[in-house]
């Protein structure tokens, strides 16, 4: 993988220690295995990236933050890949993830009549779709997780073995 890219984008832990809003922190965020780029943490954070995009609440990246230090992995990759959901890709992975439930369920398309956007209208709206929309976000968030998971760990795999190959071709005269 391209280490050197990534690490260009990233803080550094000298900078992490010095910001004075992060000390309520304590020790927590001085692992270092929170700030390293190798196979092992990246896709540990892409794991807990993808699968915490998936989560609809609001607070995603201090989610994606608190699980990347309860297993030790990449921090900043972690928070960076919770903006996958933004406003303009929200609707069609929230569909997604509710149609996903719905199938999985079994349920038909309960279709919701539109008066108008109110706090009325969508809490009747949320009533007859939480269950699927849920158990979507949920299936889907995994899958995208282990997706991650699997294709960084693959890829930085094969890089470093056409790496290793063409470091020790044997060169002509």
């Amino acid at each position: 993988m391209p280490r050197k890219l990534i690490q260009r984008y990233m803080p550094d832990h000298a900078t992490i220690k010095r910001q004075k809003c992060l000390n309520c922190l304590g020790s927590w965020l001085h692992n270092p295995a929170l700030w390293h780029l190798n196979r092992h943490s990246v896709a540990g954070a892409f794991f807990v990236g993808l699968s915490m995009a998936f989560v609809p609440v609001p607070f995603q990246m201090l989610l994606a933050a608190t699980l990347a230090i309860l297993v030790h992995v990449n921090i900043p990759i972690s928070v960076a890949l919770v903006w996958l959901t933004n406003p303009l890709t929200m609707p069609p992975m929230f569909y997604f993830a509710y149609k996903v439930g719905q199938w999985l369920m079994g349920l038909p398309d309960h279709p919701v009549p539109f008066d108008g956007f109110s706090w009325s209208w969508l809490m009747h709206a949320f009533s007859h779709i939480w269950q699927p929309f849920l158990l979507g976000c949920a299936v889907v968030g995994l899958a995208a997780g282990v997706l991650g998971y699997l294709t960084v760990r693959i890829g930085w795999r094969l890089a470093v073995v056409y790496k290793w190959r063409r470091r020790h071709r044997p060169r002509r005269a």
